[in-house]
């Protein structure tokens, strides 16, 4: 689903001819989540534990091991699983990608099993735990507001819930935006069209943002976005 009145506003475009018509649908933006949500353990972020006797324990020891690395390393995504296992996401909290280098991952898992073979002795976590460390991905989820700032220059894919005038009814939307600007004392972003391939071509193919569509704005609240991630077009 793209936001009709987005799809109005390509149409609605004085540089356009009327042979490109058929070419402002051509491609509509789709989008898989599945499985996907805000606190998840996994894409989305966040802990997820499984309720195991353990867990809580594993969580504690992998905290411990990214105060190790001086701040430099956070957990992204914790996840504990029934079947004995622990799935980490890490991200590197001194750039501003976030993405951490293989060195890092490498480096935090043989520390993290270190402690985990620890605990197995002592019996204070599952014997045999299976231990998966990866970085939050290339379209991690934007965690909102404490994210914001970190990923304002990037193009970011954004699901959100807008009332509907007429009936005051909440409608879902969603496109690729860029972020113009947040208040954290009203708590509301205000954003733009980014400039990727899935919007250029709504003003027909091969040709830039229209003036009209680079000065589109959209005004959402924290509260009403749903799904906030970064966007690629790879």
């Amino acid at each position: 689903m793209f936001l009709d009145c987005i799809d109005e506003l390509m149409i609605d475009n004085d540089d356009d001819d009327d042979d490109d018509d058929d070419d402002f649908f051509e491609e509509e933006y789709t989008e898989d989540e599945t499985e996907l949500y805000v606190g998840d353990g996994a894409g989305g972020g966040g802990i997820s534990l499984a309720g195991t006797w353990w867990d809580k324990e594993a969580l504690l020891l992998a905290e411990d091991v990214c105060q190790s690395f001086g701040g430099d390393l956070g957990i992204y995504a914790f996840k504990t699983l029934s079947n004995s296992s622990i799935q980490v996401r890490i991200e590197r909290l001194t750039n501003k990608s976030g993405s951490p280098s293989m060195e890092d991952i490498e480096a935090f898992s043989v520390s993290y099993r270190a402690k985990l073979d620890e605990a197995e002795l002592a019996r204070s976590v599952a014997e045999n735990i299976t231990l998966e460390v990866s970085s939050p991905g290339v379209e991690r989820v934007v965690r909102i507001p404490q994210d914001l700032d970190r990923f304002k220059d990037r193009s970011l894919y954004v699901k959100y819930v807008t009332e509907v005038a007429d009936s005051g009814k909440l409608s879902e939307a969603d496109g690729v935006f860029r972020l113009v600007s947040f208040d954290m004392e009203t708590k509301c972003c205000i954003w733009g069209l980014a400039d990727v391939r899935i919007n250029r071509e709504k003003a027909g193919k091969g040709r830039p943002l229209s003036k009209k569509q680079r000065e589109w704005r959209l005004e959402t609240s924290f509260d009403s976005l749903r799904l906030v991630r970064l966007y690629s077009e790879i």
